[in-house]
């Protein structure tokens, strides 16, 4: 930027590009929570499944699979959602606003809860494979990060909850009109 020293483009840019990594942090946390929430739901719908002896065969090959057949094993549900992101596309282009976006969300949970599933069943073998755990290790770092980015974003927003409760209201209120007089004030100057 012309007329800036170097730091000061650096403060710039990082202030400027927080939101953009605060709102990633986010999405990529709540697909974190969909993971953490959606696999004990599969799990529960799969043993609803009266098909023992299939579950036993599939859970006795995928033991018996190599790591790199094991990748493959995991990456099935990506292959079977496929179609249904054809449809997604679809109806996007149709403008059925609606349609696009009952397939996105069940395509996400039902995607994210399903590999969720195979992935608790193919860990340890995709685990042996080097560039694999190295890749799981960085998603934990990159969770992490996530955390620690938007924990203060969580913790206003957890304050601004309390301050919304039904004993608190008024408050809140009162509170507001503080501010908005206060900004008007300075405006005003």
């Amino acid at each position: 930027m012309p007329g800036t020293s170097p730091g000061m483009t650096e403060y710039l840019m990082r202030r400027w590009l927080r939101p953009l990594w605060i709102f990633l942090a986010l999405l990529f946390l709540m697909e974190a929570w969909l993971w953490d929430h959606l696999a004990p739901i599969v799990a529960r719908v799969v043993n609803l499944i009266p098909l023992a002896r299939f579950k036993a065969w599939l859970a006795e090959t995928i033991a018996d699979l190599p790591p790199w057949a094991t990748l493959f094993v995991f990456l099935l549900p990506f292959v079977a959602m496929l179609p249904l992101k054809f449809i997604e596309v679809y109806f996007l282009a149709t403008h059925n606003w609606l349609g696009a976006a009952a397939v996105i969300l069940g395509v996400k949970i039902v995607g994210l809860g399903v590999t969720a599933f195979i992935f608790d069943v193919t860990r340890d073998k995709l685990l042996q494979m080097a560039w694999f755990r190295r890749l799981y290790e960085w998603t934990l770092r990159l969770r992490q990060w996530a955390h620690d980015i938007t924990e203060p974003v969580r913790e206003r927003v957890r304050q601004l909850l309390w301050l919304l409760k039904p004993q608190r209201a008024g408050r809140f209120l009162n509170r507001l009109m503080r501010l908005r007089r206060r900004a008007y004030q300075r405006s005003a100057t």
